[in-house]
């Protein structure tokens, strides 16, 4: 299976160069995160910050400027109790005081240190609220602070910033750099993957295509699943990028009655002009759709486009004849709808709420398995 998905790799990337063209920029003047808030613990944070901001009311300012002489004197330690204060009370003012506190308190001798709790995810949830992106990279790259976010969640917390800043590049880095440490014993953590492949969807170049095949035909290697949105962005990115083969190759793990996958596939094989085996992906919804279903299994008129397109150009009048009533029996069913595939892609993920943060070293668990390798529920597209 790998070996045949690498070949395709290598004949897309090779043959297909004349496909290889950036699509359309899409201007984002608002930051648009791919998970959900809540997924991300933010709503957690909050309630602790509100507490933390009334305790601290009376006193904010004098806090404050004793954490900086704390920082500027060798002779004094910064606590856990005091860093965990510190990042539930920051604005936006106070970030760099809060990247030279992490910097003492993980330099300090640790032998003086008893408690147990992770700071990882906490403060990369604060560079979240403050949206400071720039900033958390900075505190995850500090050779004082390895260790520091060996946490899969505060990896997800920080990809899914850079990415609403459509910092792509760093994106990759970061997640290069989780490979390489294998954190919770993972090359091919789930929700970092869904992020890194939704930055090579989103920045669709050839470097981006080039980056994401590499990643997938790793993960093909070793037979690690990935998630169904993880499987979406990279076989419309495919789509996009003139490889639809590929694009048809990577859904064959995934079930056809999610409305992505139906789509892709469909478009998949229009785009390779197999009309002949488009036509039963779009007929199989008319069997298993009933007139008066509330929950209809539908297609986007982009994906009816392109089929039409395919079937024009095959100039079989009985395979027109065929998409002409698999079109009015659609448009009669109100099976066709104006979304497209960019859109549901883009779509907000929501995940059930996670477990507390553990102590170091302590993944949390659900059954047998760490929560980084549990698959959360998901939306049915």
């Amino acid at each position: 299976m790998s070996l045949l998905f690498n070949s395709l790799i290598k004949k897309s990337l090779c043959f297909n160069k004349h496909f290889l063209t950036p699509c359309r920029v899409f201007n984002i003047t608002q930051a648009k995160y791919l998970y959900s808030h809540s997924s991300m613990g933010i709503d957690n944070y909050l309630q602790t910050r509100k507490k933390v901001k009334e305790q601290f009311a009376p006193f904010a300012d004098k806090f404050r400027l004793k954490m900086g002489s704390f920082v500027a004197d060798p002779k004094n330690m910064i606590f856990t109790e005091d860093l965990k204060n510190m990042v539930h009370m920051a604005e936006p003012a106070d970030i760099q005081l809060v990247l030279d506190m992490i910097i003492k308190f993980n330099s300090q001798n640790t032998e003086y240190r008893f408690g147990s709790f992770v700071f990882g995810p906490v403060v990369m949830r604060m560079f979240y609220f403050l949206d400071a992106p720039k900033e958390a990279l900075q505190c995850f790259n500090e050779p004082v602070n390895a260790g520091f976010f060996d946490q899969l969640v505060s990896v997800q917390i920080l990809l899914d910033l850079l990415y609403s800043h459509e910092m792509y590049d760093d994106m990759y880095k970061v997640f290069d750099r989780v490979q390489e440490k294998q954190i919770n014993m993972t090359k091919f953590p789930k929700y970092p993957v869904v992020l890194v492949l939704a930055a090579c969807y989103k920045q669709n170049t050839p470097q981006s295509f080039e980056y994401a095949s590499k990643l997938w035909s790793e993960m093909s290697s070793v037979g690690s699943q990935p998630l169904r949105r993880a499987t979406t962005f990279f076989a419309a990115l495919a789509l996009k990028q003139g490889a639809p083969h590929i694009a048809l190759e990577s859904l064959s793990t995934q079930k056809q009655h999610y409305v992505t996958i139906r789509n892709i596939k469909a478009t998949a094989l229009a785009n390779m002009g197999r009309v002949d085996d488009a036509l039963p992906v779009l007929r199989a919804v008319l069997e298993i759709d009933a007139p008066n279903q509330m929950d209809k299994h539908t297609f986007f008129n982009e994906t009816i486009a392109s089929v039409r397109e395919a079937v024009t150009k095959s100039n079989n009048k009985d395979i027109e004849r065929e998409f002409k009533n698999i079109e009015k029996a659609f448009s009669d069913r109100g099976l066709i709808e104006n979304k497209t595939l960019d859109q549901l892609l883009n779509a907000e993920i929501t995940m059930s709420p996670r477990q507390k943060d553990q102590p170091r070293g302590m993944p949390a668990f659900h059954g047998k398995r760490p929560f980084g390798q549990r698959e959360q529920r998901r939306p049915n597209y």
